[in-house]
């Protein structure tokens, strides 16, 4: 599927969980889908417990984040610089 096709499955409205990109029809948060990812569940178990979802709306949200992290500059951690000039 393209990636304009996909993004359009996510939504963004002020009146909806804050504002925050939601799974369009829905109010599963970008943010709440990721952190499941993150934590070790699978597109099958998400998919099971979020009956009316379907894998593109899953891979809207990966999609989602990876553009939305694409112009920001990441600053090392202090410490890591000082680990690097001992």
């Amino acid at each position: 599927m393209k990636q304009n096709r996909l993004l359009e499955r996510i939504a963004l409205n002020p009146k909806v969980m804050v504002g925050k990109p939601v799974i369009r029809g829905t109010r599963l948060t970008v943010e709440y889908i990721l952190n499941l990812l993150a934590h070790g569940a699978t597109f099958e178990e998400i998919l099971q417990e979020y009956n009316g979802l379907v894998p593109e709306d899953l891979q809207a949200c990966l999609l989602f984040a990876a553009q939305s992290l694409q112009s920001i500059v990441f600053m090392p951690l202090a410490m890591e610089v000082e680990m690097e000039m001992a």
